[in-house]
């Protein structure tokens, strides 16, 4: 059974950062490209960040140089580093795989950046 758990989001200010982690289970990690999505409320789910199988990162524009997309292969888990961060940053950030149809999802972890 897939599993994905988002962790630590949080309430942060105005350039400040914050590092969120994805455990994963119930598949074969290094065998899949991982991705970070965010989904502010009322929009659509957006691709903010992948990593593929060799460690190759991609970003979105709207995040690129802000933002730093890693794994650690013996843990399972993926990570954000999220610095400079904005307002409109605020989203739920969820992690998946992007090339994977169905692949269910976690509940997310709450972003809020407000001063």
């Amino acid at each position: 059974q897939v599993q994905l758990v988002e962790s630590g989001g949080g309430l942060v200010q105005p350039g400040g950062s914050l590092r969120l982690s994805c455990a994963t289970s119930g598949f074969h990690f290094g065998f899949y490209t991982m991705g970070w999505y965010r989904q502010v409320s009322g929009k659509q789910r957006e691709l903010v960040a992948s990593i593929d199988i060799v460690d190759r990162a991609e970003y979105a524009d709207s995040m690129k140089g802000r933002v730093t997309i890693s794994r650690d292969k013996s843990k399972a888990t993926i990570s954000l580093q999220m610095n400079d961060l904005r307002p409109e940053d605020t989203a739920v950030y969820y992690c998946n795989r992007p090339l994977v149809d169905d692949s269910p999802w976690g509940q997310g972890t709450q972003v809020t950046v407000s001063s």
